[in-house]
């Protein structure tokens, strides 16, 4: 099917042109379904279910529910060879059949395939031309372009320059997260040529979210000026919270070179020492305070109409 036909199918079901990014330790089912039931699309990384048996109890809960009501909705895999629980999820994954799955750091390439034959729509996280090239040759259906000022392993590009140079050779389905967190926002995503926004910080501060209360206070409480880009954590380029560092002990200004890359499994995830670390994006001062995930879309849908 082609992109517009992709994007209008999509679209039709949603009130606001966008996906509520699948975020580390944020995004759970609830989540999920209440970003579905507001009018967007509603994801969540499988390794934010700290055991596989939990993630298929995530999955029936959210496929049953959302199929129901006709809601698209996404599930977010980790590619990285480092990543030690990537065939398991897949399994499950190929047995529940969520509508798209969204891949990250690492290539699409050995899931394409499978989810196609289900009918499902891979779309692929990258942060570079380089990368989109490479993910676009795999056949995905979409790119997720992560550029400058997005929360979590975040790109260097700004939105306004990467998804023109991605249009050039990719007629696929295009997401742009970074900094995105208003109506207004959503908009000129779709302006520079993307199809849908991806809305991350924004989300964070929503009540349905799996963000901790001091986490939530941090965000309402910063600006821009408080985010912090560090590949020495999880050893690939992200921005933290400069408050969450200074509580973990740390220092914003010394937190040392790039560290080698080892996801290993979410059961040891207590064991990182990004743990209690907490990422945010550009857009954090969209946070003004904990509302339901229905209230900041209701909000951004009359921002966005209102652009029109």
């Amino acid at each position: 099917m082609a992109r517009t036909a992709l994007s209008a199918e999509i679209t039709s079901k949603l009130r606001l042109p966008a996906i509520a990014a699948p975020m580390f330790l944020v995004s759970g089912p609830e989540m999920v379904l209440e970003s579905c039931k507001a009018g967007i699309i509603g994801s969540f990384p499988a390794n934010n279910a700290r055991t596989i048996e939990q993630l298929e109890d995530w999955l029936i809960r959210i496929s049953e529910t959302a199929e129901q009501a006709g809601l698209p909705w996404a599930v977010n895999l980790i590619m990285h060879r480092s990543y030690a629980r990537h065939e398991e999820e897949l399994a499950l994954v190929m047995k529940y059949k969520p509508p798209l799955v969204i891949t990250a750091l690492g290539s699409p390439k050995d899931i394409v395939e499978p989810i196609h034959s289900y009918g499902g729509l891979v779309l692929a996280d990258v942060n570079s031309i380089e990368f989109a090239k490479k993910a676009a040759s795999t056949g995905v259906d979409g790119l997720v372009l992560v550029s400058s000022g997005a929360g979590g392993h975040t790109g260097q590009i700004s939105g306004f320059a990467f998804v023109p140079a991605v249009r050039e050779f990719f007629d696929g389905i295009i997401v742009l997260g970074g900094a995105i967190g208003t109506g207004q926002a959503v908009r000129a995503a779709e302006l520079l040529g993307a199809d849908f926004a991806y809305l991350g910080t924004r989300l964070i501060g929503s009540s349905e979210s799996m963000a901790e209360d001091g986490y939530k206070q941090m965000l309402i409480d910063a600006s821009a000026d408080d985010i912090v880009l560090s590949a020495a954590l999880t050893g690939v380029p992200a921005n933290w919270l400069k408050a969450s560092i200074i509580a973990a002990g740390l220092d914003p200004k010394e937190l040392g070179e790039k560290r080698a890359i080892d996801f290993g499994r979410p059961e040891d995830a207590d064991k990182k020492k990004w743990r209690d670390i907490w990422s945010a994006g550009h857009g954090v001062g969209s946070v003004q305070d904990v509302e339901p995930i229905k209230a900041i879309i209701d909000k951004m849908v009359g921002e966005y109409e209102a652009c029109i």
